[in-house]
């Protein structure tokens, strides 16, 4: 005989293991710190600590993405000039004494009134940082969800795209700003997103893609969840 007022008991139990692992999730990402900065990537200390590196266009909303997963106003700072910021900045994760992962926050790129020597130089950085860091093993993609992947985005992605299929590194995307956009509008731009990263999809890697909002808090608990498991799966 089934009892039938305990019928809805499996989700309720679902929904309080989901919000109880986004608490803790949040309460991760909300002890970052600031470590250090870095102009080349040799100045970066080298670490055991998995790294997971947030990437994106100038105006993407990167700074306020990092700034809302962390609960902090201020720990990523957003220059009142895009593109002008031209260092890695490494943040810490974790207790103090015993610091658990890094977050780099890598310049912004695709800035037009930068000048071109600027540009080509923090493509070799961003390039080498992508395809040689050692202790990387995530990176969170900031795509403006009303301009999509853009062309500097893809060749940001070729860069990482074999370690990505090889599963050494995780792949996240978030289309940020998506409470400007409608119903409709934000399932065309998960499928149009989803198609285009289907190039680097292997049986080895591990992509997500998520609406993302930090005025509405859109994903915000969310994507928190998802970088705790990438370090301490």
């Amino acid at each position: 005989m089934t009892d039938e007022n305990n019928s809805g008991a499996p989700a309720a139990d679902a929904s309080s293991d989901a919000a109880a692992a986004e608490k803790l999730a949040l309460a991760w990402t909300h002890t970052a710190r600031f470590l250090t900065t870095a102009s080349q990537l040799n100045q970066l200390p080298q670490t055991e600590l998995p790294e997971i590196a947030f990437v994106g266009r100038s105006n993407a909303g990167k700074s306020t993405a990092i700034n809302t997963l962390t609960q902090q106003k201020r720990l990523a700072f957003a220059s009142k000039t895009p593109g002008r910021t031209q260092h890695i900045n490494l943040f810490e994760l974790g207790p103090k004494d015993a610091p658990n992962a890094l977050f780099a926050d890598l310049p912004g790129y695709g800035y037009a009134a930068v000048a071109r020597s600027a540009k080509q130089r923090w493509q070799e950085v961003m390039a080498n940082y992508l395809q040689v860091r050692r202790s990387l093993s995530g990176v969170v993609l900031m795509v403006d969800s009303r301009l999509g992947l853009t062309e500097l985005d893809r060749n940001l992605l070729e860069f990482v795209a074999p370690r990505v299929g090889s599963g050494e590194v995780r792949l996240l995307v978030l289309l940020t700003k998506s409470d400007k956009l409608n119903r409709r509008e934000a399932a065309t731009a998960l499928e149009t997103t989803q198609a285009v990263l289907g190039e680097l999809t292997s049986e080895h890697a591990d992509i997500g893609i998520s609406l993302f909002s930090a005025l509405k808090k859109q994903g915000v608990g969310d994507a928190a969840c998802v970088l705790r498991e990438w370090v301490a799966p």
